[in-house]
């Protein structure tokens, strides 16, 4: 195993646990609060964290086989996002919860897989400018900077 993965995997598995912590400690209003300037909800938001571990993933593993992430722009994740906060407008804390956890933990299982010339591989990636980014970068800024982004976010609406 990669001692490089599994460092990127136990700062991935760091987020998901840290985001899932906070959660559990929120009151019904907290997680129904608007976080400005976005306009999702708080428990949208961390649903929004966790369903996207499998995508995050996936793209990581096209760039560490050495294929391009191409057709992805960021009207494209705008609008991905409009549609999942509409259709999760209502999701539950507890089944959010478990989806955070099943998906975080899948995510991790599929980084500790990586090897160094893995990680070490680059493609371009279309919502980079196409910039030629290797998959240990894509994890880093996706599924491990994810979690710590959007929980900033809530506790900055929250004021906690």
């Amino acid at each position: 195993m990669s001692r490089r993965a599994d460092a990127l995997a136990g700062r991935v598995e760091q987020g998901a646990n840290t985001l899932a912590a906070f959660a559990e400690g929120l009151s019904d209003a907290e997680w129904r609060a608007v976080v400005p300037p976005d306009g999702r909800t708080v428990g949208v938001m961390i649903h929004h964290v966790a369903s996207v571990y499998p995508v995050e993933i996936e793209l990581a593993g096209l760039i560490a086989s050495g294929k391009a992430v191409s057709g992805v722009t960021w009207d494209t994740v705008a609008g991905l996002n409009a549609k999942h906060a509409h259709e999760h407008a209502t999701v539950g804390k507890q089944e959010t919860l478990e989806l955070l956890r099943r998906n975080s933990d899948a995510a991790v299982k599929a980084i500790l897989a990586f090897t160094d010339e893995e990680l070490d591989t680059a493609a371009p990636v279309s919502i980079n400018a196409g910039a030629p980014l290797t998959a240990q970068f894509l994890i880093e800024d996706h599924a491990l900077r994810h979690s710590f982004h959007h929980l900033a976010k809530i506790k900055a609406a929250l004021r906690r």
